[in-house]
């Protein structure tokens, strides 16, 4: 669009001075969406908007709350916008948190924010690549000027970004990162900050479950998920000191996965080749439970066998009031949804997101880029803290949680 504006400016300019006014003036309110392709031209184009006077209200990273309250700051931009916003969420089986939470949350932003239901979508791929290519496509036929994208892996996520780009439309990286691509932003939480919650969660539970000599399993998500590498890395450097002192043997080795019934299999394999594992870094859990399940049939007694999580889901947090698991790694989802609305809605308006909310940066190791990105933080949930983190914020109703054998644990921790 951007192009066709400064072609009519140069042939206003040919044919008088005064539509050659009109022409800069129409020049100077170009859409951002049109360098979507690239974060640094997106950022200097919606500089230039910034200096028009549409920047919007200055909102952080930090502004986010339960009552989605600061969404409503944005409506004054939502007469100013253009076009529609379109959210395409990855799956239904890598967590249960897409349909139960990010597709609520993103539709209770975008409404707080001033959009009419007719003027976003939130959509599932339901785990297809080439159902996400279509979804992104077909938003695009409809009239999106910006998509919200957590994409399946950094393949399709790039293409979809392609086709965007191609076509002038903004794209926001939701929760993972497309490598190789071209998206204006990104938005998730501090995911080397995830894996380092992680790590240290097994940390202090080998000390609190008195494993005198751990023999630990290492596990990983799946290595096309960008996140999955980012956790990683997080937990490994916290780990890698505990290895090589020989404090900890790391014992076996698991291709990773987000798949739990493959997480099953691989952990029992590396079980049954090494049966003096006595201790597993799970990286959610989702992988988790079926593992844990698993240790149960053979009798494990509960506080024995550390393992981890991540997703703060209800059978997580049950099998750590069990003692079967150390902890789980909450991301409260209605702070994410709400910062990549809050990014769609200045994208929409040709508007800068301000500094307040991008408060960060992350690498795109294929392309060597570095993306503007809005990185929130996670919690690490113990039985202590359940009551004070998932539980105030209604992420698991403590009705539904504390059922069975673990009412007693809700008890005991204060959870009601």
């Amino acid at each position: 669009m951007s192009l066709v504006t400064r072609k009519a400016g140069v042939l206003a300019l040919a044919l008088t001075a005064v539509l050659a006014v009109s022409a800069c003036g129409s020049s100077s309110n170009s859409s951002s969406s049109s360098n979507a392709g690239n974060s640094s031209s997106a950022s200097s184009s919606s500089s230039s908007t910034s200096s028009s006077g549409s920047s919007g209200p200055a909102l952080t990273a930090t502004s986010f709350t339960r009552d989605f309250s600061a969404m409503s700051q944005l409506s004054s931009l939502a007469s100013k916008g253009k076009g529609n916003v379109a959210a395409i969420l990855p799956d239904t089986v890598s967590s249960a948190r897409y349909t139960e939470f990010d597709a609520p949350y993103l539709t209770k932003a975008l409404q707080t924010a001033g959009l009419s239901s007719s003027q976003f979508s939130v959509q599932n791929a339901q785990g297809s690549d080439s159902t996400e290519l279509t979804d992104a496509q077909e938003a695009i036929t409809k009239g999106a000027s910006v998509l919200i994208v957590d994409p399946l892996d950094s393949g399709v996520g790039a293409r979809i970004e392609q086709y965007a780009k191609s076509h002038g439309v903004a794209v926001i990286d939701y929760d993972r990162l497309t490598l190789g691509g071209s998206r204006s932003y990104y938005v998730s939480f501090n995911n080397v900050q995830v894996g380092k919650l992680i790590g240290q969660g097994l940390v202090s539970c080998v000390s609190a479950w008195h494993v005198k000599h751990p023999n630990v399993l290492v596990m990983y998500g799946s290595p096309t998920d960008n996140n999955a590498t980012l956790f990683a890395q997080g937990y490994n450097g916290v780990l890698s000191s505990y290895f090589s002192s020989g404090k900890w043997t790391k014992v076996g080795n698991a291709a990773g996965t987000w798949d739990p019934p493959t997480a099953e299999t691989e952990f029992q394999q590396q079980f049954t080749a090494h049966h003096n594992i006595n201790a597993v870094l799970v990286p959610n859990d989702e992988n988790a439970a079926p593992i844990i399940h698993y240790l149960q049939t053979l009798h494990v007694a509960p506080k024995s066998f550390p393992t981890t999580g991540q997703d703060a889901t209800l059978v997580g947090l049950q099998n750590i009031l069990a003692g079967y698991q150390c902890g789980t790694v909450y991301k409260p989802i209605y702070l994410e949804a709400q910062a990549a609305a809050a990014l769609a809605m200045y994208l929409r308006a040709q508007a800068t997101p301000p500094s307040g909310l991008v408060n960060g940066n992350v690498t795109d190791t294929q392309s060597h880029t570095s993306v503007p990105s809005v990185l929130l933080k996670p919690e690490w949930v113990t039985p202590s803290n359940m009551e004070a983190t998932v539980i105030k914020d209604n992420f698991v109703p403590a009705s539904q949680l504390c059922t069975g054998s673990v009412s007693a644990a809700c008890k005991a921790n204060g959870i009601s």
